[in-house]
């Protein structure tokens, strides 16, 4: 894909989760790689309903940046996903999604695996969801947390913050932090009620079809 198409759909696609609720604001930001390695990234204090394709801050494959205007101060949480997921990270999405968020701060999440395995397409787009620790926004010790993991998760979330999803392509990428965010929901309006989960084997079975 080219760079000129990279840029328009960015923009494209932030602007529809931002006229779909997902972002609100100056919050979330959104990041790919281009063809040569570098990265094109949101930057810091805009909008999802108003990004422009010009303005994505581009940085060359060395990290050096080459153009646009001053990246999301929250880069870090981005570039700790593509340095240590390699060629499964394409992209990266970070919301403060309502659902999301609202699950992280319920008091008897699991941390290992916050996203209780109600349906079938959260365990095979983003596979077992990480709850990070609280973090002041900016800090890179977020970026930190995520090498930490040793790009063993796709998709992490901050407490008290929102949730990060690395994919292959920006579409990927979108696709499951909508996914993760209907997921969230569905264990929130279901919590009071002890819903029935998928079974081991059930869950076992569906990591072929896992993209």
């Amino acid at each position: 894909m080219s760079d000129s198409k990279l840029r328009e759909d960015i923009c494209l696609l932030a602007k529809s989760m931002y006229d779909r609720g997902l972002a609100h604001g100056s919050t979330g930001n959104i990041s790919a790689r281009c063809e040569d390695g570098g990265l094109l990234v949101s930057p810091t204090n805009s909008s999802f309903g108003f990004l422009d394709p010009a303005e994505l801050a581009h940085f060359d494959r060395d990290g050096l940046q080459i153009g646009g205007n001053k990246p999301t101060k929250e880069i870090s949480l981005h570039t700790a996903f593509y340095d240590t997921r390699g060629s499964d990270a394409g992209a990266v999405v970070h919301l403060h999604s309502h659902h999301s968020v609202a699950l992280s701060i319920m008091p008897d999440v699991d941390a290992e695996d916050m996203l209780p395995p109600l349906t079938p397409y959260p365990i095979m787009k983003l596979g077992r969801v990480k709850l990070l620790p609280y973090f002041r926004p900016g800090d890179e010790a977020m970026g930190q947390a995520v090498r930490d993991l040793n790009g063993e998760r796709s998709a992490v979330v901050l407490a008290n913050h929102g949730p990060v999803v690395a994919s292959k392509d920006i579409y990927s990428a979108v696709f499951a932090m909508e996914e993760l965010e209907a997921a969230a929901r569905l264990t929130l309006e279901s919590y009071e009620y002890r819903p029935r989960q998928l079974s081991e084997e059930q869950i076992a079975a569906l990591s072929m079809f896992a993209s």
